[in-house]
């Protein structure tokens, strides 16, 4: 099961935040900021520290109750998911919202890029596939 989706932009701010259950926690919006600026902050940390040469940082992390998977863009954008500790393999998940970003965020004239996502087709293209990986 998928609980929630962040994208943040490279410099670390939040551009988007959509949860796809009831059960979680409704955070302020400034905690939602605090959230991606750390992630941000911590990713671009682990990819210094990592003994691997070009490391890309924190790709997933695993607690008791959730797993967090991130997969960064070559532009920076980060897609954060967070799922049940039973999901696997998010990799054609995460391809695929990317490729919705593209198709209604980037190819839209009049998004401001960087800037917080504001469109009814993304939400609405998202929404259609999370239930697909949910159920209704």
């Amino acid at each position: 099961m998928i609980y929630s989706l962040y994208i943040v932009n490279k410099a670390g701010g939040l551009v988007y935040q959509k949860d796809f259950t009831n059960n979680l926690e409704k955070l302020s919006s400034n905690e939602y900021l605090v959230l991606a600026g750390t992630f941000h902050g911590v990713h671009a940390i682990t990819s210094k520290i990592s003994p691997v040469h070009n490391s890309s940082g924190v790709e997933m992390l695993e607690a008791d109750n959730f797993k967090l998977y991130c997969f960064q863009t070559l532009t920076g954008t980060k897609f954060l998911l967070i799922t049940s500790t039973q999901q696997n393999n998010v990799d054609p998940y995460m391809k695929k919202i990317y490729d919705i970003y593209s198709d209604f965020v980037m190819k839209n004239p009049f998004h401001t890029p960087e800037m917080p996502i504001r469109s009814e087709q993304f939400d609405q293209s998202l929404l259609k596939f999370i239930k697909t990986i949910n159920g209704p």
